[in-house]
């Protein structure tokens, strides 16, 4: 299912939700500029490899900033146009929403606070993973955490494909971030006790994702209801 719009009213600009979607596609740019040994080299430096964590917390010799770092700089990486693209319109669709909920200084602050979530649900599940994690869908599953807590009952215009054909449904929030979710949870569960498994981080998108609607559930306010 492809979000492609919902229903809200809103009454600001999404300066951060823009600046985010600059910045992510600006670093990519500069990856795709690269040779593949250099791209490697980027994404293992700046990656979130769990095992480097795991060097930098338990040997005192390795600076600590270096199992900090990694968190924040994997979000501005992507493996390839397609993970941008995906990630970005996701960004889009849901973040303006929950910037114009939440204001832009504490949107940006609370985003980076669930990629920080996701990043650290990821290591800990997969600690003696040698495999570099790179992308926003962390972030940005907290994103979507927080919309549907706070607007369960939007409705999101989707692109549902069925075998060869495609619908446009209005679905509800909490049926398709819901669906959402359960992809996400039941597929992080099949992958517990399988060694580097797969290319999607499950568990960054769940761990974000909690983190993101424990949040918004602090500041949810009930909507007014009209005679």
């Amino acid at each position: 299912m492809i979000p492609l719009k919902d229903d809200r009213i809103r009454n600001s600009f999404p300066v951060f939700t823009l600046l985010l979607i600059a910045v992510n596609t600006l670093v990519f740019l500069y990856e795709a500029s690269l040779g593949p040994r250099a791209q490697q080299v980027l994404v293992f430096q700046y990656g979130m490899v769990p095992t480097h964590m795991e060097a930098a917390l338990t040997h005192s010799t390795v600076p600590i900033y270096l199992a900090i770092e990694p968190i924040f700089t994997s979000m501005f990486l992507h493996g390839g146009w397609l993970h941008l693209i995906g990630n970005m319109w996701f960004l889009w669709v849901f973040g303006i929403t929950v910037e114009d909920r939440m204001g832009h200084a504490w949107y940006l602050i609370f985003y980076l606070l669930c990629g920080l979530a996701a990043g650290v649900t990821h290591t800990v599940v997969n600690w003696n993973s040698h495999l570099p994690a790179i992308g926003a869908s962390g972030a940005i599953a907290g994103v979507m955490g927080a919309y549907l807590v706070l607007f369960p009952r939007a409705k999101i215009l989707t692109l549902v494909p069925l075998l060869f054909f495609f619908f446009f449904w209005r679905l509800p929030a909490i049926v398709m971030i819901g669906f959402w979710f359960a992809i996400q949870f039941f597929n992080g569960v099949a992958s517990l006790g399988v060694r580097d498994a797969g290319d999607v981080a499950w568990w960054a998108h769940v761990g974000g994702f909690a983190l993101g609607a424990v949040i918004a559930l602090g500041m949810r306010v009930e909507e007014p209801t009209y005679a």
